[in-house]
């Protein structure tokens, strides 16, 4: 089988992107012929093939590009020409929805809409990206309510598709590399993070894109609760920056921990896959105060490497977090001595 799989980026640092890159692999192990169709990205493909669509490179532009992109006939209609030769379309996120959807409408293709789910837009902060996140999600709904078949990566995502679209889906459950992540932890590498960021136990890890709807400045509130008690705590806060003044938030907020002496914020930037199984094993908890999460590949990982995990009980989490504690969503107070209380036992 000929598949085309659509998406708006694939960018290793984020998480639906991952998704699309397991997707690939694991239809090309079964021996489809598989090209992923994208406007940007730096996945390196294995076994499959990548077409880059191209689009603007400030991000400002791109956001507005991805939002109307209805706008852009000549490219849509392009490319859905170009998936005639392919026996289905996949399409993760709008807007490739629209290429999918007009590829299944002129040229009878077959639409298969994987969902990975689209953050409640209450959850940013600024009214214009509020704004920007209802009509997304407004847009992925219309674009997607006449798929042929679509797949959620979890129940709490399957839910919100059924209310929000009428589609019904199946579900499957994203896979973490039990290669790469498990218990037996090469200490040595993990020795080599607590040197190289000059960490002090004990160690907290969060990781993730720093988005807003991750809640990664409540979980630095948290922290300082935690520090109050634990003071040689560190917080190590992995990801990529997604959200220019959000970040500078988060920036003033470590800096204020860190200037106090009791505990400590580590932002290391994004971190390759190869070496973050070495960071699992470094941390001794895994936290993540993420107010919306269609699946949390993260927390799946820590568990795998032995590690207890501190969430709200929000999106998939009670699907996925099997050890650790579900705190109640928003509960600062309740998160910070639900951390202290697998720290010390």
């Amino acid at each position: 089988m000929k598949t085309a799989i659509l998406t708006p980026t694939f960018y290793r640092f984020s998480g639906p992107d991952r998704v699309v890159e397991n997707e690939a692999e694991e239809r090309t192990a079964k021996g489809d012929e598989v090209t992923v169709f994208a406007f940007r990205g730096d996945i390196q493909p294995k076994n499959y093939k990548v077409k880059y669509l191209g689009m603007p490179k400030n991000s400002t532009l791109e956001r507005a590009y991805r939002l109307l992109f209805f706008l852009d006939i000549f490219k849509i209609m392009k490319t859905a020409k170009m998936l005639q030769e392919y026996d289905e379309a996949v399409s993760f996120l709008y807007p490739m929805t629209i290429i999918a959807a007009t590829a299944n409408k002129y040229y009878h293709k077959r639409y298969v809409y994987y969902n990975v789910g689209v953050a409640y837009p209450k959850l940013f902060q600024s009214l214009t990206e509020r704004i920007y996140m209802k009509l997304f999600n407004a847009f992925t709904n219309f674009t997607v309510k006449n798929a042929d078949q679509a797949i959620s990566i979890s129940n709490f995502l399957r839910e919100e598709l059924k209310r929000e679209t009428g589609l019904e889906s199946t579900v499957k459950y994203v896979k973490a590399d039990a290669k790469e992540y498990n218990k037996n932890i090469d200490r040595e590498k993990a020795e080599g993070v607590i040197r190289r960021h000059n960490l002090t136990k004990p160690i907290l890890l969060y990781v993730g894109r720093l988005s807003p709807h991750k809640g990664a400045h409540i979980l630095l509130e948290a922290f300082k609760k935690i520090a109050e008690q634990i003071p040689t705590a560190t917080l190590v806060i992995t990801g990529k920056p997604t959200f220019d003044q959000y970040s500078k938030k988060l920036n003033k907020a470590s800096e204020e921990i860190n200037k106090s002496g009791k505990g400590r914020v580590v932002f290391t930037g994004f971190v390759p896959d190869e070496e973050l199984p070495h960071y699992f094993a470094a941390c001794d908890l895994y936290t993540t105060a993420t107010l919306w999460e269609g699946f949390d590949i993260p927390a799946v990982q820590a568990q795998m490497c032995g590690k207890k995990v501190v969430a709200f009980e929000v999106g998939s989490h009670p699907e996925v977090v099997k050890e650790g504690i579900l705190v109640k969503e928003g509960d600062i107070n309740g998160f910070a001595e639900a951390a202290i209380k697998l720290l010390k036992s």
